[in-house]
């Protein structure tokens, strides 16, 4: 198999690869993310305002910070991403933040059917085709 028909399992594991070296660099932060710091910069803050009871689908969320950010405002959330590892790290990092935040790998074109899927896990009224 080729390199252009193997793409998905080459980004995959380039983001395999990656998150490690994410978690523990400066630029996430993680251990004053784990002490309640919100990962999320001031002007997603101020957009987002109110998020109590809302429900987000967080697209290519890594290793879950803004996912779980997120969640800390009151939102129910649910964040997708390709890498396993990331994913991974992602439900451990819910875990020690003790936050619900649900975490599903998966590629992006399959979206539409975890769209679905995310809506009954948070009992939304998503329109069929």
């Amino acid at each position: 198999m080729n390199a252009e028909d193997n793409y998905l399992e080459i980004n995959r594991e380039s983001w395999n690869t990656r998150t490690e070296a994410h978690i523990n660099s400066d630029f996430y932060n993680l251990d004053d993310f784990l002490k309640g710091k919100s990962s999320l910069k001031d002007i997603e803050l101020n957009l987002l305002r109110d998020l109590i009871g809302k429900s987000v689908l967080h697209l290519q969320c890594h290793f879950g910070q803004d996912s779980i950010s997120l969640s800390r405002m009151g939102a129910d959330v649910v964040g997708i991403d390709l890498s396993d590892v990331a994913i991974d790290r992602a439900r451990q990092l819910a875990k020690q933040s003790n936050v619900s935040t649900a975490f599903i790998c998966s590629a992006m074109f399959m979206i539409c059917p975890i769209i679905w899927i995310v809506s009954s896990i948070l009992s939304l009224q998503v329109m069929g085709p």
